[in-house]
Parts: structure tokens; C-alpha cells; sequence
């Protein structure tokens, strides 16, 4: 194994990356000393072996502030993803998209994010600095390899919010105003504890559904594990293929 493999956190209903990943051993979060989610879709374990020739550790689940997890257990699985060698990671998550031009079924990449948790894991003050919270190098060469594939890749603000309720059309509407393109539970706290480690970091929303108010549907977390299912090949995709796991010291 690859002295630094490439972390990847799998968010809801995106574990069946996992299925094209020689694997070479797996450890339960349980084993590691992490909480376990009690959500449906995170299957709670972490898989070491390759993908696309790259050697990379995937995270397979995640908690949450809203199961009642403090910000720092939320973030625990990213404090040991760089325990075993981590320098690059990518998180994934499902997200209401906000922008009429984002479809759900597409993918977006986090060019920045807005923290509406009220929490953070660094308190008790660790100061990081967050103005290229994702890198954009590696965010470029995404891009690229994205276009070469002839595969839609958005790219936008990601909100991340506490939960577990969805939004309000209200509250839709303001995080629009403040320049949201994309809502979800989950990320910003792990990026920021990335980031304060030293980690590069590349983050991914599978874009599920439309965000409350944009359309008529009511939301339902059955829909959000069966459109990320759906759109997991995509990534898959894009990851396995020349220059997705790419690290950003190697472009």
C-alpha cells in the first residue's frame, strides 16, 4: 500500500463506489474507535486497496451533528483517515440542489462553502485559514478530466446545515440570497478539520433532488439513497479514469 493513499468519504447512497475498489483489508468504524451512524447508507466502515491504479482508503459513511454527535466525533474519521498516511481527500455528500441551472441526478463541485452549523471541531482555538478551503488546482484538474470524459460537472457554493429536518421553502430562499447552490448535513465541518491537519481537500455534492420550494415533490431520504445510487457511476467514472485521483503535488 501507498505510503499515502488518497481518502475518499462516501456520503448517502454512494457506497457502491466501494464495489470497484480491489480491496486489500477493511477495518469497521467500531474497531477503529469511531461512533457509528445509525443512518441508512452509510454502511459504517473504512476499505484500504486501489482504485484506477491508485492506492486510496475509502470512508464508507459518516456522522452527524444531528444524530447527536459533537462536532469533534463528527470529524473523528478524518482525524484517522491522516493517521494512517492520508495527504489528499475527497468527501462526497447528497445535497438539495438550489441553482435552476444544477439538475438533480448531476454532480457539483465545492468551490467554497458556507458553515450554518453553529459548530465547529477546532474550538478551543486552532486558527486555519479557509480562503482556499478547496484546492484549486486539484479542483482544475477534475475539471479537465471531467470535460475529457464528456461528463456535466457543476461547480458551486455548498451549504451545510445541522438537520436532521430539510429546509423550509423560507429558508431555501435565503440560502439562495447568500449564494448557495447546493444544501446539505454533512462536509463543511470535515473540510475544516482537513484543512487544519494540513490535508488538500476536493469535495463532491451528487445533486439529488430539487431543495424545498423549487419544486412541487415532497423531500424523502428514500429518494436521496436512490439518485445517488444511480449517479455513483459517474464519479466512479471520473475517479478511475487518467487524472482523477490525481493529487494535487503530482499536476
Amino acid at each position: 500500500m501507498d505510503s499515502h493513499p488518497t481518502g475518499i468519504v462516501l456520503g448517502s447512497g454512494l457506497g457502491l463506489l466501494a464495489e470497484a475498489v480491489e480491496v486489500h483489508r477493511e477495518v469497521a468504524f467500531a474497531d477503529a474507535g469511531l461512533p457509528v451512524s445509525t443512518v441508512p447508507g452509510h454502511a459504517g466502515r473504512f476499505v484500504f486497496g486501489t482504485l484506477g491504479g491508485a492506492a486510496v482508503v475509502l470512508m464508507l459513511g459518516r456522522v452527524h451533528l444531528y444524530e447527536g454527535h459533537s462536532p469533534q466525533q463528527v470529524t473523528a474519521g478524518v482525524r484517522w483517515l491522516a493517521a494512517q498516511g492520508v495527504r489528499n481527500l475527497i468527501l462526497t455528500n447528497a445535497a438539495g440542489s438550489l441553482n435552476p441551472h444544477f439538475a438533480p441526478g448531476s454532480w457539483m463541485l465545492l468551490a467554497d462553502h458556507l458553515n450554518l452549523t453553529a459548530a465547529s471541531p477546532l474550538s478551543g482555538g486552532v486558527f486555519t485559514d479557509l480562503s482556499a478551503a478547496y484546492d484549486p488546482r486539484w479542483h482544475a484538474a477534475l475539471r479537465a478530466a471531467a470535460a475529457a470524459q464528456g461528463m456535466p460537472l457543476h461547480e458551486g457554493v455548498y451549504a451545510g446545515l445541522r438537520g436532521p429536518q430539510y429546509e423550509t421553502p423560507a429558508e431555501i430562499r435565503m440560502l439562495r440570497t447568500l449564494g448557495a447552490d447546493a444544501v446539505g448535513m454533512s462536509t463543511v465541518l470535515e473540510t475544516i478539520q482537513a484543512r487544519a491537519l494540513g490535508l488538500r481537500v476536493a469535495a463532491f455534492s451528487c445533486l439529488t433532488n430539487w431543495a424545498a420550494g423549487i419544486a412541487p415533490a415532497a423531500l424523502d431520504h428514500h429518494e436521496v439513497l436512490a439518485v445517488g445510487q444511480q449517479s455513483a457511476d459517474a464519479l466512479l467514472r471520473l475517479l478511475s479514469g487518467s487524472g482523477g485521483l490525481a493529487a494535487p503535488d503530482e499536476l
